[in-house]
């Protein structure tokens, strides 16, 4: 599965093994954690749990991209801590982690996914479909976020 603007294929996981939650957690530390000094206490939280799914994008099998979803509602999953590692951002990979993530939302029946976006990647998210459901900030520990929706 070679994706264009990388040299190497690109394989998509369902993290459903600790193993391969494990690296979407080192994306997670190294992509987001080390850059934005974000302690692990932070970092990790109640939807870090047996019920949450995860995608992880390795290439060579070395993890490079993440996502978690988890049920928010009725048919309504919430999509978070979507992580690219630095050296590997702006080759579509944030994009594909998160269609990655709503193909298995389908399959497993919601209607609908949420994201609570950085203030600053809105129209990352507006490029997909997402819109902008309540224009109130979430002040977060670390980031300001608004959230956005979109039907499945």
């Amino acid at each position: 599965m070679q994706k264009e603007g990388t040299d190497k294929a690109v394989e998509v996981i369902r993290a459903e093994k600790l193993c391969h939650r494990a690296g979407a957690y080192y994306v997670r530390i190294q992509g987001m954690g080390r850059q934005h000094h974000i302690s692990l206490e932070d970092e990790f939280d109640e939807h870090d749990n047996e019920q949450t799914r995860y995608i992880v994008l390795t290439e060579d099998a070395f993890p490079i991209a993440t996502c978690r979803f988890y049920e928010a509602g009725e048919k309504l999953a919430m999509i978070g801590r979507v992580v690219v590692l630095p050296e590997y951002r702006g080759k579509g990979l944030g994009q594909r982690v998160i269609l990655e993530a709503e193909k298995w939302l389908s399959e497993l029946g919601f209607a609908r996914a949420a994201v609570e976006s950085r203030d600053i990647a809105v129209g990352f998210y507006e490029k997909l479909g997402y819109e902008i459901t309540d224009r109130d900030i979430i002040h977060g520990p670390t980031f300001d976020c608004i959230r956005m929706e979109k039907d499945l």
